[in-house]
């Protein structure tokens, strides 16, 4: 059996006003979900208390085809980023704002081995519609330091979740479906049809709440391992940089006023989720390495992603209480994932078809 800790609760009629799903955080988990399941026809409240902290709202949203040191092929990404560029185009339309920028990502090779490991990727099936014969770094050429060579991923993008997220809590008070405050346990009761949380009664109560699964009372057995990381926000004035570089670390053009977001450390240990010296030093020291041109930093960010050993999300329901479900374990892919798994999710829900068994949280239940 899954050793699981929980709250003791007492079973109660639900006899207040129903709502079909209560929807706990709205990063960019939260919010997908939720944009599904009302594009769906469904009744949805979200509680969220805005926390400046949150992964997404650090996040530089890259959608990246090939990725890592080996310049592996991301997962699903031929089923992904169609989803996701054609989901971030559709709330562009809704929110009436502009978010999703597609952007290449310029790699660069530090010996001859790395450009013959690119060589040969490039080549093979499936590869080659995501790197390009030759690559254009744009002005990275003067006002970079030079790298011993060059790749470039094809239909990489960018997402500013930020404006996403905020634009959408928006849509949502305005349309009465957001509670700001923080999810108190304490007050959840459980039913045999659905739950209650305080004058909010629902058939499902979904937790999208990032890094504070590992601290939920019913889905911590959950094998979460939060990172911390921390970025800067800095201004490049007459950088003119289109395209994401990725060279240890990443710049990330944010489309506006030469700022760039720049990032990101990963630290396994950490003991809270405040921006550092430490992770502030190592960021400049590599934006110092790298740039010939001076910058100004304009924000430090630091955020805990909920990060997963096999590096597949948590979907699903809870194997005892149905009635509660999970969305969370993005890591640094979010932007790529959230929309094609958040409509996956919207069909479980609704009957409509069952997730990958990949993603499914029922993967890590004892047989």
């Amino acid at each position: 059996m899954l050793q699981m800790n929980y709250l003791c609760i007492k079973n109660k009629i639900l006899d207040q006003k129903n709502e079909t799903y209560l929807i706990v955080g709205q990063g960019i988990a939260g919010t997908l979900l939720t944009y599904f399941l009302l594009k769906a026809g469904q009744n949805v409240i979200v509680i969220d208390n805005h926390h400046a902290g949150a992964a997404s709202k650090a996040a530089a949203g890259i959608i990246n085809p090939i990725t890592g040191r080996h310049y592996v092929k991301s997962w699903k990404i031929n089923e992904l980023l169609p989803f996701a560029k054609q989901t971030y185009q559709d709330l562009e339309n809704l929110l009436q704002i502009q978010f999703y920028n597609e952007r290449n990502v310029i790699r660069t090779f530090a010996n001859v081995k790395e450009e013959n490991d690119w060589l040969l990727h490039s080549v093979e099936p499936g590869y080659q519609k995501y790197i390009a014969d030759k690559a254009e770094v744009g002005n990275y050429k003067s006002k970079t330091n030079p790298a011993f060579g060059y790749g470039e991923v094809l239909q990489g993008a960018q997402v500013h979740l930020p404006l996403l997220i905020e634009n959408y809590r928006n849509y949502l008070q305005k349309e009465n479906r957001i509670v700001n405050g923080v999810f108190d346990f304490e007050q959840l009761i459980l039913a045999k049809q659905g739950v209650r949380y305080k004058n909010i009664t629902a058939d499902k109560l979904i937790f999208c709440e990032g890094a504070k699964a590992m601290q939920n009372p019913y889905f911590n057995y959950l094998p979460f391992h939060g990172d911390k990381g921390e970025a800067l926000i800095v201004r490049i004035p007459d950088s003119g940089f289109e395209k994401i570089l990725k060279q240890q670390i990443f710049i990330v053009p944010l489309g506006k006023d030469d700022l760039y977001w720049v990032g990101a450390t990963n630290h396994s240990r950490y003991t809270n989720d405040l921006p550092s010296e430490e992770g502030k030093s190592y960021l400049l020291k590599h934006l110092q390495n790298l740039l010939q041109v001076p910058f100004e930093i304009i924000d430090h960010l630091a955020a805990i992603r909920p990060t997963v050993r096999d590096r597949r999300p948590f979907l699903g329901l809870h194997p005892q209480f149905p009635q509660l479900g999970i969305f969370n374990g993005l890591g640094t892919k979010g932007a790529s994932l959230a929309p094609f798994f958040a409509r996956q999710l919207t069909a479980l829900l609704m009957d409509e078809a069952a997730l990958d068994k990949e993603i499914d949280i029922q993967r890590l239940a004892e047989k």
